[in-house]
């Protein structure tokens, strides 16, 4: 299976960058594309400053152009979009195919005092379900954003699901960059998955904080090694995949086998 990482700063209605580098992840036969957090739309903290009717325009002209790019290209692409329904505010991951268009709400948000999406957006406060979870090519995928990856019970939503990677869009910024390879890899060796994350570039400034977006999009093996990572630039990586890996290290650890031996006791 062949993927890439599209790592960018926040690119506001302009769409230019966008289409240059899904033609040449096109030409790679690239099949699966992922963007980070806060790319289609402003940052959170800017969010706060726009009018709900300014979000929903910029969202429907990027998902207007996001629809297209898959159909043309033939390409799944998947990417953190904040939109809004009945004058509400969402933070989803859209998953664009060529023929459908999917929504996965976020199920949990950042609840900072100086970050409070939670309080911000209208995603519902409810039980926990499955993360999105689709094929291409028999290649099984799960979407779980950033913020997510820290809570145990997303897992257990997947730990039968036989899934082979993990997408992981992300924001992550404050100096945070060896505790999230860290977690990052960590969880890839526990549940024996690939996990590929898009982080974004760029700053943003308020009068308190300076938030460094610092990028590390990466990819992480079933054994949890880090195979492919990038820096703080705009940058498209391209990696492949195999399903194969992922079984062998099922076979090899066998965590899921423990677990099974249990599972009526």
């Amino acid at each position: 299976m062949r993927a890439a990482v599209l790592q960018l700063s926040a690119q506001g209605m302009s769409s230019t960058k966008l289409y240059n580098y899904i033609r040449v992840a096109h030409k790679q036969g690239v099949k699966v594309l992922l963007l980070g957090e806060y790319i289609l739309n402003p940052f959170f903290k800017e969010l706060q400053e726009l009018s709900t009717a300014m979000i929903q325009e910029q969202a429907l002209h990027q998902i207007k152009v996001l629809k297209e790019l898959s159909k043309t290209y033939n390409m799944n692409i998947i990417a953190p979009i904040v939109i809004v329904k009945k004058a509400k505010v969402f933070k989803t991951i859209a998953k664009f195919s060529p023929s459908s268009t999917t929504y996965y709400e976020q199920q949990i948000l950042i609840n900072y005092p100086h970050w409070n999406e939670e309080k911000f957006f209208a995603n519902e406060i409810k039980e926990l379900e499955s993360p999105l979870i689709f094929k291409v090519d028999g290649f099984k995928f799960a979407i779980m954003s950033g913020f997510e990856l820290h809570f145990d019970a997303m897992f257990s939503h997947l730990s039968s699901r036989g899934v082979d990677c993990i997408l992981l869009p992300s924001v992550s910024t404050f100096e945070s960059y060896e505790r999230w390879k860290a977690l990052i890899l960590s969880r890839s060796f526990t549940n024996n998955c690939y996990i590929l994350r898009a982080n974004r570039i760029g700053e943003y400034i308020d009068k308190k904080h300076s938030w460094n977006f610092y990028g590390d999009s990466l990819l992480a093996s079933p054994n949890g090694e880090l195979l492919e990572h990038l820096g703080n630039k705009e940058e498209l990586m391209i990696v492949d995949m195999s399903h194969a890996n992922v079984m062998a290290a099922k076979k090899s650890w066998g965590f899921r086998d423990a677990l099974n031996k249990r599972s009526g006791l």
